[in-house]
């Protein structure tokens, strides 16, 4: 007698602490370390550099805490992507997930991994790492095409993380836990260490005049003091880096679907995850701005902030130290992105939005299929050089998502008055209207003051629909043709 197998699950593997653990781990990349020198070349002083960040973690939270309501109501795989769906329709929901696969998710996984790479060559043992080590150039056309040894090895950081992912959520938890854990603790010890080394006369001289919004170039030069329309602009360009530093909270509601408890679980896991990294920034940059002055943060080499501070808190071994801090946090951060994303075209899969064999796991109860074939478009992307280019969309794309997810609450309370909610967003429905408000006005001032930031991330969500219409037209004839034989 032949027994028919079951189909293999989704395993219920993780906990609160695993939770919180990939929301810090895939949140915190290189980010904190570098972008920094960005904001202040755009608002120029001490305390506009800890608002964009203070603001910055206040819309995180605030975001993380009201898409606890929508993970009560829908613990499942697929998150955000099965929220937009719900709350909306199928187009929007495929809208999120295409621009998740196109760019969001694959262009961080690129990025992050191209981070490691640069500063694994900080290390003289791997020096021939760096980007700088060219092994292919040639022209293609008009375009100037190379490779070098730095796109490769992050290549091959994210198929090792891919592979790690596919044998099991248990093999990928014992990872992510074991670098967060690693990096927090690193990061707590630099602040803490960098509080112990702030100089006096550099404090005074960078918060006497904290509230100044002017520009600085980046080879130093004042740029001038702004009028009031162009000190927001300034400061939505600024958020660029911030909020692309703080993305990536909500991966652990893709994971839902092996989440204990994930009706309690996934909220807290939201909040406490958002709330530790938020400090970790703040206090981050209020060492940066007592142990370097607003010029030498503005002009660090490379944008590299943290590498700066660490030679006056460490002297000549604080660019080891960052450089082991950096490598660990994006490996970490890396295989939290790899997990996570992964799970979001499995469940688009089972709603015939995405590849049948996307939908399918293998023996190890993961879906195998689909984190291969986003290991394949993040190497692409990282051969491509672009992920830079990309990264630059990834705020106003992530942000509008953000803000239609949590408007989504709204319609789902007039819609559904009577669903199950375990938990409520909190301070329903002021805080989600703020955040909406805070969000559109990023988006807008994005659009009037750096359209380059937002048109090209545009054309990708657009470009996602006449794929849905062609998708849904061939599977219409796909079930007819079943029905027919």
């Amino acid at each position: 007698m032949n027994e028919t197998k079951p189909p293999a699950k989704l395993k219920h593997e993780l906990g609160l602490l695993d939770g919180t653990m990939l929301v810090a781990g895939s949140m915190i990349g290189s980010g904190i370390f570098i972008v920094s020198a960005d904001i202040t070349r755009n608002v120029g002083s001490a305390g506009w550099l800890i608002f964009v960040w203070v603001i910055t973690g206040f819309m995180t939270i605030t975001a993380a805490v009201s898409y606890g309501e929508l993970s009560g109501m829908y613990p499942k795989a697929g998150g955000q992507y099965v929220y937009l769906k719900e709350a909306y329709n199928k187009l929007t929901g495929f809208l999120y997930g295409w621009s998740f696969f196109a760019v969001i998710q694959t262009g961080t996984i690129a990025a992050v991994g191209v981070a490691f790479s640069k500063f694994l060559a900080y290390l003289k043992i791997f020096h021939w790492a760096s980007e700088d080590n060219i092994l292919l150039s040639t022209n293609i056309g008009s375009w100037h095409f190379t490779i070098s040894a730095a796109q490769l090895v992050s290549i091959v950081v994210i198929v090792f993380l891919t592979f790690v992912n596919t044998r099991g959520i248990k093999t990928g938890k014992l990872v992510q836990n074991t670098f967060t854990i690693t990096k927090l603790l690193s990061l707590f010890g630099l602040i803490v260490f960098g509080l112990l080394a702030i100089k006096g006369d550099i404090w005074h001289a960078n918060w006497s005049d904290a509230w100044s919004v002017h520009k600085l170039n980046k080879d130093g030069s004042f740029g001038g003091n702004y009028v009031m329309a162009a000190a927001l602009g300034a400061i939505a360009a600024a958020m660029v880096g911030s909020i692309f530093s703080s993305d990536a909270w909500n991966n652990v509601t893709f994971i839902a679907g092996e989440m204990n408890n994930p009706k309690r679980n996934i909220g807290l896991s939201l909040f406490f995850g958002t709330l530790i990294v938020t400090i970790i920034y703040v206090s981050a940059n209020l060492v940066y701005t007592g142990t370097l002055s607003m010029h030498d943060i503005a002009t660090a080499p490379k944008d590299r902030v943290a590498v700066s501070a660490a030679q006056v808190i460490f002297g000549n071994a604080g660019t080891y130290v960052i450089a082991v801090m950096i490598m660990i946090s994006t490996f970490g951060c890396n295989n939290g992105l790899v997990m996570a994303g992964a799970r979001v075209y499995y469940t688009m899969a089972k709603d015939g939005l995405f590849f049948k064999r996307v939908g399918t796991l293998n023996k190890f109860a993961v879906p195998g299929f689909g984190l291969w074939i986003q290991a394949l478009v993040a190497a692409i992307l990282c051969l491509s050089g672009k992920y830079g280019d990309l990264l630059d969309m990834i705020s106003f794309v992530a942000v509008l998502f953000y803000v239609l997810t949590i408007l989504g609450i709204f319609i789902l309370r007039k819609r559904l008055p009577d669903a199950e909610r375990p938990y409520k967003a909190f301070g329903y429905p002021f805080l989600p209207a703020i955040y909406m408000i805070m969000g559109v006005a990023f988006c807008i001032l994005l659009i009037i003051y750096k359209p380059q930031f937002t048109w090209p991330g545009l054309i990708i969500v657009l470009i996602g629909i006449p794929i849905y219409f062609i998708s849904q037209r061939n599977s219409k004839n796909e079930d007819q043709t079943d029905v027919v034989s």
